[in-house]
């Protein structure tokens, strides 16, 4: 059985990605884990307060977050009765990333689910900037980060912006492909580049990519890098129709570029298909 993370601060962008989830994931085994955290910052906690009016506080956070889970499940319940699909909650009391951390490592989650955008009012439990960090401090677990509004229908096509400049293992394409295969959709294998002359480890790259796809669906395309890569890899999905962006959170290349926080954000809470992060395995 598949197990998926669904981080949620009960947002309607935080329901979207559910709601993508369990329509990403209709026919498969699923166990959803719906977590919330809260985890208030104590410099404004503290100032003249007392330590058992902090407890107090922290005890009214984590019977909130308990509350609204049981709504959650509640809904989910009555609403969304799949037999294959199976649901339970966690509530922790910790910061976002370090709480999915925990959770991977934990319960084997094999993918994260996650809004781009928080609630408004509830920065200090969740905000946009939170799948930012998620994004940079977990990675061995692929993520994908559903914008705020998305209404999935159908995944039929992929793009996968690469330099060919890394090797490309079974292991950390796996995610994508299974999803590839699961829709039968097509991967749209996009060079990025200001030349596109391949050197001899990019070619013997590109070899082994061709041969890691070669029982899904796929094609290769190049774009011009005009301005940066995330805004030409944009400008592709949009101008394709392209239902998915997928990264590989790759180190010390240009693909790095990707997954800054500025330019994470612009591609991540611009675009108006999901992102899907691919841990470096």
């Amino acid at each position: 059985m598949t197990n998926l993370l669904l981080p949620t601060d009960f947002s309607n962008n935080a329901w979207n990605a559910i709601f993508t989830g369990l329509k990403m994931f209709e026919t498969v085994d699923c166990n959803f884990i719906l977590l919330n955290t809260y985890e208030p910052k104590l410099a404004n906690l503290m100032g003249t307060k007392s330590k058992e009016r902090l407890g107090v506080i922290y005890d009214s956070l984590s019977e909130n977050s308990k509350l609204q889970l049981e709504k959650t499940l509640h809904y989910l319940h009555e609403n969304h009765t799949r037999d294959n699909h199976k649901f339970e909650t966690v509530s922790i009391s910790n910061d976002i990333e370090h709480a999915i951390k925990q959770m991977v490592a934990d319960r084997d989650i094999d993918l994260i689910v996650m809004g781009t955008k928080g609630a408004t009012g509830a920065k200090e439990v969740f905000m946009g900037s939170n799948t930012v960090k998620v994004i940079k401090k977990v990675r061995a677990c692929p993520i994908i980060a559903v914008p705020n509004k998305y209404d999935f229908k159908a995944l039929k096509t992929v793009v996968f912006p690469t330099d060919f400049t890394h090797a490309y293992s079974k292991m950390e394409l796996k995610p994508l492909l299974d999803l590839v295969a699961l829709w039968d959709a097509e991967i749209m294998i996009l060079q990025v580049a200001q030349e596109y002359q391949l050197n001899d480890d990019q070619k013997k790259n590109l070899k082994q990519l061709t041969n890691r796809v070669k029982d899904v669906k796929h094609s290769f395309h190049k774009v011009e890098m005009w301005s940066n890569v995330a805004e030409a890899t944009n400008k592709f999905a949009t101008d394709n129709n392209v239902d998915f962006i997928a990264l590989i959170h790759y180190p010390h290349t240009f693909m790095e570029k990707l997954t800054r926080e500025p330019v994470i954000r612009k591609i991540g809470f611009h675009a108006k298909v999901p992102l899907m992060i691919l841990p470096d395995i």
